[in-house]
Parts: structure tokens; C-alpha cells; sequence
């Protein structure tokens, strides 16, 4: 596998809701959206691929604005490694969120824009390896500088090997 491929894909319906400060699931002209107020998170699972050449990775988030068609969002991106006998899933274990920083949305509500995050290999990524489960977190954050109003919509995410 080349680096720069995808890895994983995952759509509205892999979420796994926390169990607080939950993103809803919903539809916007029957496409399965992830609705994110301020703090709230989904979590995707995986097992890393085979194919996984051991580089850093590149989360690319697919979303639209509910009704925001002015001012910034932030979101943040963060893995666990469950691994061989790396975790006990009793309690969570996320590696430190990497961020978008702030982003403009979209002019029109509804429009798909593309925000990315970016991980090392190693600590950014909880150490994942070849063959390994892991959970990834998604959080719209609220800090200083993110005023969109309204929901954010999650359509997709893509991971690729950077």
C-alpha cells in the first residue's frame, strides 16, 4: 500500500454513541448525518488494517452546518489502542485530541466541506499497529473562536496513511 491511501472509511451508522455529551444520529434529504452541538462526540471502532504501512495517518472529516452559513469550527480527533492485551476496556484510554484548528464554515448551509487532522506515528496515534483494534473519538470543540452556530453535520470520515 502506498502512502496516502485510504485505510478506513466510516459513515453516520459506525458511531458508537459515549455515554454523555452524545452526537445524534439524523438525515438531511435521506443522507445519515451525525448532528454535533458544542462538545459532543462520536466514537468509531476498527481493527488497522493489514495493509497499514506504519505511518503517521490523516483524518479527513466530511461535514456540513445544520443552518451556519458564517464563523469558525474546531474539531478534534483522538485514538485508543486496544491492541493484545494493551487496554482494559473497563475504562478509556485516548491518546491527546489533535485539532483542525478554526475553520470557516461553509457560505451555504448544506454544503459538504472537507477538514482534516493529522498524526504521527507513535504517541498521537496511542501507538496503533498492524493488525490492532482501536476506538477514534470525534469532538466538535467549544473554544474560544468557534461561533458557528447551530449543528454540525458529520457525513464521512476517510483515515489515510500519510
Amino acid at each position: 500500500m502506498a502512502s496516502g491511501d485510504s485505510i478506513l472509511i466510516f459513515t453516520p451508522l459506525h458511531n458508537e454513541p459515549p455515554t454523555a455529551n452524545v452526537a445524534t444520529l439524523d438525515t438531511r434529504n435521506q443522507h445519515p448525518v451525525l448532528d454535533f452541538a458544542l462538545t459532543e462526540e462520536a466514537v468509531f471502532s476498527a481493527v488497522m488494517p493489514r495493509h497499514y504501512g506504519g505511518n503517521g495517518i490523516t483524518v479527513y472529516l466530511h461535514y456540513a452546518m445544520t443552518t451556519a452559513v458564517a464563523d469558525d469550527i474546531k474539531l478534534e480527533t483522538a485514538f485508543e489502542r486496544i491492541g493484545d492485551q494493551q487496554l482494559d476496556i473497563d475504562g478509556d484510554s485516548f491518546a491527546a485530541a489533535q485539532n483542525t484548528g478554526d475553520i470557516t464554515v461553509p457560505g451555504t448551509s448544506g454544503l459538504v466541506d472537507i477538514v482534516s487532522t493529522t498524526h504521527t506515528h507513535g504517541a498521537q496515534m496511542d501507538s496503533i499497529a498492524v493488525g490492532e483494534g482501536f476506538r477514534m473519538k470525534v469532538t466538535r470543540t467549544a473554544v474560544s473562536g468557534t461561533d458557528a452556530t447551530g449543528d454540525l453535520e458529520l457525513v464521512f470520515i476517510e483515515i489515510k496513511e500519510s
